[in-house]
């Protein structure tokens, strides 16, 4: 989904209908910032809030994903297309997280032989220097690949407000984490908690 255009979309109808995005906020009992964002492309309304804001709006939630209004005629091919779209952004979230794993994971196969030899074997301290040296820079550039691929795949959820956000790197890296939740600040709240992993950025 393009969130510029949805971002375009939700304001130029907000406009239409009069109301200022205080007055939108208001009525979806929201804070402003977050209407500003949304129509800015930074975010995207969540699940809860899709319906109300449609309604408010007086458009179909095919319309907001499509950030366009949709002839009755193309209503179904339009809807046909979000689902596909969902569907695809889901799998290829999927893709990125199994090959962040399998990069750690090879990460740790390549580093941990080269520190065993560097202790059993016998050699001069600088060759012992040097296989400690690139067992490291093989972790770094591991680490660094499966964050990279892992923070591409999908969204993190706030568990205050349910917006989805990706962080960048560094609140990624020093945010303390289990297998499905890091903690991370909410952009939209300010909320310093664990968010879900989720698959899909909308």
């Amino acid at each position: 989904m393009d969130q510029i255009k949805i971002g375009k979309f939700i304001s130029d109808e907000r406009k239409r209908k009069g109301y200022t995005q205080k007055q939108l906020s208001e009525k979806l009992e929201i804070s402003d910032k977050t209407i500003s964002k949304w129509e800015r492309g930074n975010g995207f309304p969540e699940v809860s809030l899709l319906l109300p804001l449609c309604n408010e709006l007086e458009i179909t939630v095919n319309e907001l994903l499509s950030g366009e209004r949709v002839s009755e005629e193309d209503y179904l091919k339009k809807a046909e297309e979000n689902m596909v779209n969902l569907v695809r952004e889901t799998q290829e979230s999927k893709k990125k997280i199994v090959l962040s794993a399998m990069v750690a994971g090879l990460t740790i196969i390549a580093a941990v032989p080269l520190f065993i030899l560097s202790r059993m074997l016998e050699m001069e301290n600088w060759m012992r220097v040097l296989l400690i040296g690139i067992g490291l820079v093989v972790i770094i550039g591991g680490i660094a690949i499966a964050c990279v691929l892992d923070i591409e795949a999908g969204a993190f959820e706030c568990p205050e407000c349910n917006n989805r956000f990706v962080p960048d790197m560094k609140s990624y890296i020093m945010g303390p984490h289990t297998i499905t939740k890091r903690k991370l600040v909410c952009p939209y709240c300010g909320a310093h908690k664990y968010c879900k992993k989720v698959l899909t950025k909308s």
